[in-house]
């Protein structure tokens, strides 16, 4: 009877196809205005502009994906609610490299070759590498939304699943239901459940059972324990029994919390390799290899810094990256925090900073901003010294060296340079102490070449930049997150308590005593305490302003829900609202019921975070201590070795050494401290931002408040223990170094 049934329904959907000339698959379902009003309002600006390039190439050239590509991409784009299609998604990925390619060979290989210039072989051949790389990101930028999507989503299942059992209590409703949970929890799974509502509402779906099916195909390779409660939630409105009714119910809690716990625990027994992985190939390695690298470049004349620039700060830090999310993409369904100022508007202004006694208020990103901005023209100062003419400042230190005894004084002398160019005239070079001078002009109308700055206080300078980027980032996540994240954990606090307050007013309502008689009983037990504060306010709304139940806990001005943030609290109270209406006894019962669901969540979180304490404590050490602890390090001892294959490379043609002396003026100058450091300081900013994000995603989930506190908190504290190493370190070390030379007596 089915298949007879699935062959009508598939000869009549061949014969509406061939009549309409259009697939099936091409047939997009009806939206409501509301939903597309709320989709364009949760859609980041980087998304929108994704869709119209894809858009816009898929006009101008289409690419075909394989049947199964297309089908994998067709699901990827449905879960996070793109506009675009698989072609458009191909399309884009071939054409904007290829793009990118023609422009980067006019650039750097046409233009050089029109106005005599050298063809730049190097970025002409990154240029080459970057087109071919972007391919598969941007064919796999749908599966990282949809990925990060779900990552968001799975945040606010079992709050899901707790919403829809909390109300299927009271009325066994499951469009009511659905249409709850998604007025209480946060985008994107309120998005998904609209779109539940709103597909059933256009007649996409013929009931909320075949929509609420067809949603929960997109979870089956994630999360089996979110489709078996939502199952459980639906078998309860076939069941006749009431008390087994609510065993159902009760169960789907049940299930979600078990399974969420289960999976987690093998997900944090299985992090251990992957984290040790990503921390040598992105942390021990890169920054060891440092080392070699002052004498590996004085023998590759070709090696500038700008190479170390485009591996250490473009792409290390990309692959690391990648990593990360590839780490990431494993992490299980259903455990979370979320950012509570995004849906409240009263805490965006928290956001803020207040200045002059807090009678202004400023945006944390310009205050950032201006600390970067002005660390970073000081810490440039020492490359604009020399085209500006200004003349170098050196202090002299007499030495002790064997040699010294043999040739004069003045020669026998230790000279520090504050920055230190020098002029380079084939395999010999010259310090330039001052820019303006006939000798200096002169090599230089001749085609001698300016290197540097080598300095002493050069170097020390350009700590001032990685400082700006770590700290005016640090300050901005930081004092954007501060203030919220407090109310967030007061909140926090509040519902862990909360549980205990609700029993206490269900005993109260199981006694016979009405809400407005219950609620300031309760307050008063629980005097001092947060929740004892939130029915005080609610009590003295209804005594004093004469308020109703409900205004007293849900008016936009006074209600005491305003300063109580809590998606969790107010659903409970909703539930209060609605239920008193049946009685004193059912408002017990369904207050009891949500302190106990409450009680439960709030252990099942604490017992997660257990799993994870170890691994987070152990990235929080690479993160906070290790990375920057041996960055210093590094560049301090590099600083040395330059600064004594520069002296000795300096220094050799003046005396007759034989073998020692040609070998040495074979070596090229090195690369200078100042751009080294540069190099690695901005390194130890990004592999920190990227390593912080990644320790909040496994512990937090997609928790966007969590992870700029966490950002401001590691950056600004491994910036400036990066920086402090170094200085130390780089001031040790030149000194040691002149130590070495004088005892060489090759100064």
């Amino acid at each position: 009877m089915n298949g007879s049934i699935k062959e009508l329904k598939k000869r009549y959907r061949d014969e509406l196809e061939k009549k309409l000339t259009v697939s099936s698959d091409d047939l997009k379902p009806i939206k409501t205005k509301e939903y597309v009003q709320f989709k364009k309002e949760l859609k980041p600006k980087s998304v929108d502009w994704y869709e119209k390039l894809c858009n816009s190439f898929e006009h101008i050239f289409k690419f075909t994906p394989s049947p199964k590509a297309r089908q994998k991409l067709l699901e990827q784009i449905n879960i996070a609610h793109m506009n675009v299609t698989p072609e458009g998604v191909y399309t884009l990925s071939y054409l904007l490299p290829l793009s990118l390619l023609l422009l980067s060979v006019v650039g750097f290989a046409l233009v050089p070759m029109l106005i005599g210039g050298n063809i730049s072989m190097f970025f002409l051949g990154m240029a080459m590498i970057v087109s071919l790389l972007l391919i598969v990101p941007l064919q796999k930028y749908p599966s990282y939304l949809a990925t990060a999507w779900r990552l968001k989503s799975s945040n606010q299942m079992v709050l899901c699943v707790f919403f829809l059992v909390t109300y299927m209590r009271q009325s066994s409703n499951l469009e009511r239901a659905i249409e709850f949970a998604g007025d209480h929890l946060d985008p994107p799974l309120s998005l998904d459940l609209k779109k539940i509502l709103w597909n059933v509402e256009n007649r996409t779906f013929s009931s909320m059972t075949d929509a609420l099916d067809e949603y929960l195909i997109s979870w089956k390779r994630f999360s089996d324990e979110f489709i078996d409660a939502i199952h459980l939630i639906q078998s309860s409105l076939l069941e006749g029994n009431e008390s087994r009714r609510l065993a159902l119910l009760d169960k789907s809690l049940d299930v979600i919390l078990e399974g969420t716990y289960e999976k987690m625990l093998h997900y944090a027994q299985n992090l251990k390799n992957p984290i040790t992985t990503l921390h040598m190939l992105g942390v021990i390695l890169p920054v060891l290899g440092l080392v070699i690298l002052p004498l590996a470049v004085s023998f590759m004349e070709g090696l500038q810094w700008y190479h170390l620039a485009v591996f250490y700060n473009f792409l290390l830090p990309i692959v690391v990256f990648f990593l990360s999310k590839s780490i990431l993409s494993t992490r299980p369904a259903g455990y979370g925090d979320s950012d509570i100022s995004e849906h409240i508007k009263g805490l965006k202004k928290y956001k803020k900073v207040g200045i002059f006694g807090k009678k202004i208020r400023m945006s944390p990103a310009l205050i950032g901003g201006m600390i970067f901005v002005v660390l970073l023209l000081i810490g440039l100062i020492p490359i604009f010294v020399f085209p500006a003419g200004v003349e170098d400042t050196c202090w002299d230190f007499k030495n002790e060296g064997f040699f010294c005894n043999d040739i004069e004084e003045e020669a026998c002398r230790i000279t520090y340079c504050a920055w230190q160019y020098k002029l380079v005239e084939g395999q010999f070079s010259q310090l330039i102490l001052n820019p303006n001078s006939f000798d200096v002009r002169d090599k230089l109308d001749r085609g001698a070449d300016v290197i540097g700055p080598f300095g002493v206080i050069a170097a020390l300078m350009s700590l001032l930049i990685p400082i700006g980027a770590g700290v005016g980032l640090g300050y901005y996540y930081k004092m954007r997150s501060t203030r919220v994240l407090k109310v967030r954990k007061e909140t926090k606090m509040m519902e862990k308590e909360f549980s205990t307050a609700l029993f206490q007013l269900g005993n109260r309502l199981g006694d016979g005593l009405p809400a407005e008689l219950a609620i300031p009983r309760v307050a008063t037990i629980m005097e001092g305490s947060i929740s004892g504060n939130f029915f005080s306010q609610v009590s003295m709304n209804m005594q004093k302003l004469g308020m109703g139940l409900a205004p007293a806990i849900f008016d936009k001005e006074h209600g005491a829900i305003n300063y109580f943030p809590s998606k969790i609290i107010e659903s409970a109270m909703k539930v209060l609202v609605e239920s008193v209406k049946k009685g004193p006894l059912v408002a017990a019962q369904a207050v009891n019921n949500i302190a106990r669901y409450i009680k439960e969540i709030h252990r099942v979180n604490e017992r997660l975070k257990d799993l994870l304490a170890d691994i987070i404590s152990s990235m929080r050490q690479q993160i906070n201590f290790l990375a920057p602890m041996i960055s210093g390090v590094v560049v301090g001892i590099t600083s040395m070795i330059t600064f004594i294959l520069g002296r000795l490379k300096t220094q050799a043609a003046g005396f007759d050494v034989g073998d020692a002396s040609s070998f040495l003026t074979m070596m090229g100058e090195g690369i200078p401290t100042y751009f080294f450091q540069l190099v690695v300081g901005l390194y130890v900013v990004e592999i920190v931002f990227i390593l912080s994000i990644m320790a909040n995603s496994i512990e937090n989930g997609n928790d966007k408040l969590g992870e700029r506190a966490t950002l401001g908190k590691n950056l600004l504290k491994s910036t400036m223990l990066y920086a402090t190493i170094a200085f130390f370190v780089m001031m040790a070390f030149q000194l040691m170094a002149g130590e070495i030379i004088s005892k060489t007596g090759l100064i």
